[in-house]
């Protein structure tokens, strides 16, 4: 196995020379594989860090965006057992960017599958932005593998926030609106996820791609609290745009939680877990308010919302908070 060691005081924080909590030192794999959960779809996994430690698992974002090598430095090494896999069509998993059995219901029986192929019998969830709408979604459909949860950038993944995301980030970011928009004739923009959705899946490569680099740069534009100025040029960057643009237009286009079917409507059936909750307040992808309507729904997690933090995991104060959940966390089985 190959990863760095740290060594720890009585107080595992107490080593800590800033009050900005940093990530852990870069890590490699002890192990690696691919699962293949159907005809179509073979999904990338990792371990790394303890193979005898407390597991937890990484949920990604997106849908569709993918893992790397950052989010192992969540986790102390010496501690946790890290596993971390790329969801059905993103990241290192293939087909990269298919949308056919790709669906809410079948990533969380994914994740099962993927827990009874490394023999873990329970594991912490770790998930921001879209990967809380998956540790939510699983913890509810079982709550008895969860040693605890820890969520970022709350998201439901209901109508009112796709919705924010195509038209009501152009009130924080403009300029950013201004250029994804553009891309779209006019005459379409009031349906913009539509518009977008037939130019990813066209067989033309020009239109197909122009879309997935507006979509992507779109969304990294507003990730973060400070400016972030992305750049796609390199052909790994466009296809990994693509599958992201094209993934989420389809979850956000087909997978919509109608509100009947809430995720909050199922707390009670994870309401024991131990949980945390981490939300920017001025994550302007995932706002605020969702997070309000988790917490009010479930007082009994703890419930932090960071004054200088957007929605990146790694904005200096919402890493920082996400590293002490993790620190806080070795304390569950």
């Amino acid at each position: 196995m190959s990863r760095e060691k740290r060594q720890h005081s009585a107080n595992p924080m107490a080593d800590r020379r800033s009050p900005l909590m940093d990530l852990f030192p870069p890590i490699s794999p002890y192990s690696s594989g691919f699962l293949e959960v159907n005809d179509i779809h073979s999904l990338y996994w990792e371990q790394s860090g303890n193979p005898d430690g407390v597991p937890i698992l990484l949920l990604h974002g997106g849908p569709g965006a993918g893992a790397t090598a950052t989010h192992r430095r969540f986790f102390d090494p010496d501690h946790y057992r890290i596993i971390i896999f790329d969801q059905r069509g993103a990241g290192r998993s293939t087909p990269l960017g298919c949308l056919e059995d790709n669906t809410l219901y079948e990533l969380v029986e994914d994740i099962e599958t993927l827990r009874a192929r490394l023999n873990i019998d329970r594991w912490h969830l770790f998930g921001g932005s879209w990967g809380s709408t998956l540790a939510l979604a699983y913890g509810q459909q079982h709550p008895q593998r969860c040693i605890s949860m820890i969520l970022r950038g709350i998201f439901l993944m209901e109508q009112t926030e796709i919705d924010w995301f195509l038209y009501g980030m152009k009130m924080i970011f403009p300029e950013a609106w201004e250029q994804f928009a553009a891309v779209i004739p006019e005459e379409e923009h009031d349906d913009l996820l539509r518009a977008y959705h037939h130019r990813l899946t066209s067989p033309e490569d020009k239109p197909r791609m122009d879309a997935a680099i507006a979509w992507s740069l779109y969304e990294g534009a507003c990730s973060s609290l400070l400016p972030n100025y992305e750049t796609i040029t390199t052909d790994e960057q466009k296809s990994h745009a693509l599958a992201l643009a094209r993934i989420e237009s389809h979850y956000f286009l087909k997978e919509v939680i109608p509100p009947e079917n809430s995720l909050l409507h199922g707390i009670d059936k994870i309401r024991h877990i131990p949980t945390t909750i981490i939300q920017g307040r001025y994550d302007v992808i995932c706002p605020l308010y969702t997070a309000h309507r988790l917490h009010a729904a479930w007082p009994e997690a703890d419930y932090i919302v960071v004054p200088d933090g957007g929605h990146s995991a790694l904005d200096p104060a919402i890493r920082s908070r996400l590293i002490e959940a993790t620190e806080n966390a070795r304390t569950l089985r």
